[in-house]
C-alpha cells in the first residue's frame, strides 16, 4: 500500500492534468472558439524561457523550469481574465502552491514551492527570463489568433509593454513583422540539410 506522501504526490500530478483541460479564458473573451489550454501556454512559455535565457546569458534550464510552474496555481483558481481580477481578492500564488503540496514529501514540495517563490520574486535572471517568456508567448499567440481573424491587439500591446529583457523585446519586434507561418513556407521550399 502506498504511503500518504506518495498518494499526495500522485494527487498533485493528477491535479496538474487539469491544466490540459482548462482553457485560457482571455482568448474566450476575445472570441476564439477553441482557445489554447493553460498547459499549451505553459509548454511554449518554457521553451521560450530557455531561448530568452540563453540569449541573456542566464541558465536556460532553470528559466524553462520556472516557466513550467508559473501557472500551476490555475488548477485551483482557473485562468481568470484580466477584467475579472478587478472584482476578486485572490490569495497569493504562494498560498495556492502551499496548499497544493501539503502532505507531499519534503523534497518535491520544496522544489515546487521554491520555483513559485523564485518566479514571483523576480530577483534572478532566470525568473525575469521566465516572466518575459510568459509575456512573449502571449504576444506570439495573439499574433497567431489575429492572423485567424480575432482582434487581439490589446494582448499584443500589453504583452509588448511588459517585456523587460532586451532579447525578448527584439524577438517580439521580429514576431510582429513576420507571418507566423513563414517558417513553414521557407522549410517547404528549401532542401533539407542532411
Amino acid at each position: 500500500m502506498a504511503d500518504e506522501q506518495d498518494t499526495r504526490t500522485v494527487d498533485f500530478l493528477y491535479e496538474m492534468g487539469l491544466l490540459k483541460r482548462y482553457k485560457r479564458t482571455g482568448w474566450t473573451v476575445a472570441g476564439v472558439s477553441a482557445p489554447e489550454s493553460i498547459a499549451d501556454h505553459s509548454h511554449r512559455t518554457a521553451i521560450t524561457a530557455a531561448v530568452i535565457a540563453e540569449l541573456e546569458g542566464a541558465d536556460p534550464q532553470r528559466a524553462a523550469f520556472l516557466a513550467l510552474f508559473h501557472d500551476t496555481q490555475e488548477t485551483r483558481i482557473t485562468d481568470i481574465p484580466h477584467i475579472g481580477k478587478r472584482y476578486l481578492k485572490a490569495v497569493s500564488n504562494a498560498e495556492v502552491t502551499a496548499d497544493q503540496v501539503v502532505g507531499m514529501p519534503e523534497g518535491p514540495a520544496r522544489l515546487i514551492g521554491g520555483a513559485e517563490a523564485e518566479y514571483e520574486a523576480q530577483e534572478t535572471a532566470e525568473a525575469r527570463c521566465a516572466k518575459d517568456a510568459d509575456k512573449l508567448e502571449c504576444l506570439l499567440q495573439a499574433v497567431e489568433y489575429q492572423e485567424q481573424g480575432t482582434d487581439a491587439q490589446a494582448w499584443i500591446d500589453s504583452s509588448l509593454a511588459a517585456l523587460k529583457t532586451g532579447s525578448a523585446q527584439r524577438l517580439a519586434k521580429v514576431a510582429l513583422e513576420r507571418n507566423p507561418l513563414a517558417w513553414m513556407h521557407e522549410a517547404r521550399d528549401s532542401k533539407p540539410a542532411l
